[in-house]
């Protein structure tokens, strides 16, 4: 409907080269949601791919209420929404950080553990929290980088879902120790999912929206002819939540 307000993902993956860095773009219609009123634009920029990324990693193999779920890199983009979007489906929350202020963004996010992993043991640590039986779900970042950790924190018929692996882009995998264990692997990139999970996310994500307070994380808003600004400002890799290029500015 001409004047709706909406959020969006996949943007890029009709060979549109700079993405929605732009007043206007064309969009397949079930690529867009309706914005609710009371989330900002700015804010709505910030669902998209990491919002629905999040949810299929989180909920694409069913309900996770009263399972524990560990986010590594809770601070990050993904990682932030997935925290808040674990919690709303009823899990208890795990999650790793690098650093201080990280901390204390994955804890108002929500989660109900978080662990520095420079400076804390995150196998020992998570074990207690879990009392021994270890984590039913992982949403990882790197899960070549992590894989080591991880695997001595699964519980039995557990899942490992993987958006990411910068860190080991041709891990090893020890196959024997999945199988014994029963754990799963859920690797996924978004505009690959099949269109009936990708509305169930869209779905979910409307209702969580609209049941309550949400944080998103804004780093930098940008206007249109600073685009390259933005960009350098995502490759500096400390940044804290989502950078908006507004094309209103």
């Amino acid at each position: 409907m001409p004047g709706q307000r909406v959020w969006l993902f996949n943007g890029q993956r009709n060979g549109r080269a700079f993405g929605t860095a732009a007043e206007y773009i064309s969009l397949a219609e079930h690529l867009v949601t309706p914005l609710p009123d009371d989330v900002s634009f700015a804010a709505g920029a910030t669902l998209g791919i990491p919002g629905m990324t999040a949810w299929c990693c989180l909920f694409g193999d069913g309900p996770i209420a009263g399972q524990t779920v560990l986010v590594t890199g809770g601070a990050g983009a993904v990682g932030h929404c997935a925290v808040q979007l674990a919690k709303w489906g009823g899990a208890r929350v795990i999650a790793t950080v690098s650093s201080s202020p990280k901390a204390e963004q994955a804890r108002l996010a929500g989660a109900d553990l978080v662990i520095d992993y420079k400076t804390e043991d995150v196998i020992a640590k998570t074990l207690a929290f879990t009392e021994q039986r270890g984590v039913n779900r992982v949403v990882d970042v790197d899960f070549g980088g992590n894989i080591a950790t991880t695997l001595k924190l699964m519980a039995m018929n557990s899942t490992i879902a993987v958006y990411a692996t910068n860190g080991n882009r041709n891990p090893a995998l020890p196959m024997r120790e999945l199988m014994e264990r029963c754990i799963a692997l859920r690797t996924l990139v978004l505009f690959a999912l099949p269109p009936p999970m990708l509305a169930a996310a869209q779905a979910d994500i409307s209702k969580w929206l609209a049941a309550g307070k949400r944080i998103h994380n804004i780093a930098g808003q940008f206007a249109l002819s600073e685009t390259a600004q933005a960009h350098l400002a995502v490759e500096k890799g400390d940044k804290l939540g989502t950078v908006v290029v507004d094309c209103a500015r």
